[in-house]
């Protein structure tokens, strides 16, 4: 689900956070992947002409097999270094959401049926999208290409966002792919948002950076953090009457998250009592990840052979394609990238506490310096 309304709201108060790219400005980056969010933007997105997931001739889905091959030879293509990261357990606080998510597939499932009798095909597809579940052998079909094509992939503890933003924070990647808007929450630098969209949509890349989002909305991390779990997020059932802008609102006009929760408990839609806001923010300030220090990623030459058993034997796929694909693979991975000058500097954090303190200082230059009055004429 991500964060409600943050990127409407980064984009009013710190629009210079958020920069429009291409994939190709991008030259010599290496990138994590959350993988999990792929495989399902891939399961609904890869499809027929008629609306209906890829498969092979036994019936088996590979829309996501389709989707990881060619979105990630475009990434090689283009001179960056993907590496992936799936989901590992999700955090009990996230079981509210996930019983969500099935009651809607319920629905959605119960919808179809009732659209091909009644509604039209675009209904009927619609509702068979919404029906998208990632499994187990969607995760290990991904793992196995991976391996396959020589790029690296490593299961998060817990949530792929989180050790993402993990991985970013730790020098091991330049910024994190995903769709999640909470990976800022969970303290990732940057964050890189439809990169592994078809070039057929034509989306920019949206590469958002932390520290000038914090620097718009005048935040600290922490009170962005308690700004996000306001919004809505996977932890936290909303509170009704509470937005992006009020939240935002309410974070700069009361000391603390507890002197808010008090407000609110006063209004007319007060928060559950046992709304686990400490819980929550225990998650985003302490996500369980693996250290980026002892994550190592590798990228090895392609395993042309097992690619044609696993894709073309076992999967359907054309076996030239595939062919021409793993020789990509090959001569991209074997060439030395081409390095970035922009990767010989470093740039200091600013802190948030500076950024006040300035725009106070030059609020008061600016009532000082009065306009002096045109001389008089002789």
């Amino acid at each position: 689900m991500g964060i409600k309304g943050l990127t409407a709201l980064i984009k009013e108060h710190a629009p210079h956070a958020i920069k429009e790219t291409d994939i190709k400005s991008l030259f010599g980056r290496i990138v994590s992947i959350d993988a999990s969010m792929s495989m399902y933007q891939f399961l609904i997105a890869v499809r027929q002409q008629d609306g209906q997931q890829l498969m092979n001739e036994q019936g088996e889905t590979t829309s996501h097999l389709m989707g990881f091959f060619y979105r990630t030879l475009r990434m090689i293509d283009n001179d960056l270094k993907p590496c992936y990261v799936f989901d590992g357990k999700p955090p009990d606080l996230k079981s509210m959401v996930l019983k969500k998510r099935f009651s809607a597939r319920e629905a959605a499932k119960e919808g179809e049926e009732e659209a091909k009798e009644t509604g039209t095909v675009e209904d009927a597809d619609k509702l068979n999208r919404r029906q998208v579940k990632v499994t187990r052998q969607h995760n290990e079909e991904c793992q196995k290409l991976l391996t396959l094509m020589g790029i690296p992939w490593i299961i998060a503890p817990s949530e792929a966002e989180a050790q993402c933003a993990e991985l970013c924070r730790g020098g091991k990647v330049y910024g994190a792919g995903t769709e999640d808007m909470d990976t800022l929450t969970f303290n990732s630098p940057i964050l890189l948002r439809h990169l592994t969209f078809s070039e057929a949509r034509k989306l920019p890349i949206e590469v958002i950076k932390l520290e000038d989002a914090l620097e718009g909305l005048e935040l600290t991390m922490d009170q962005f953090i308690d700004m996000c779990m306001l919004c809505g997020c996977d932890y936290l059932e909303p509170i009704k009457g509470v937005g992006a802008k009020t939240a935002l609102k309410l974070i700069k006009d009361y000391d603390t998250f507890e002197d808010i929760m008090d407000h609110l408990r006063k209004g007319k839609n007060p928060p559950p009592e046992d709304w686990p806001y400490e819980a929550a923010r225990e998650l985003f300030k302490h996500p369980d990840v693996t250290p980026a220090s002892e994550v190592e990623l590798v990228w090895k030459e392609p395993d042309v052979d097992g690619l044609i058993e696993f894709l073309v034997k076992d999967k359907g796929f054309a076996e030239d394609r595939v062919r021409k694909g793993a020789d990509r693979l090959k001569a991209r991975l074997k060439t030395k990238q081409q390095g970035r000058l922009d990767s010989f500097f470093t740039v200091k954090p600013k802190d948030p506490k500076d950024i006040k303190k300035r725009k106070t200082d030059d609020k008061k230059d600016s009532k000082s310096k009065k306009a002096k009055p045109a001389p008089k004429k002789k």
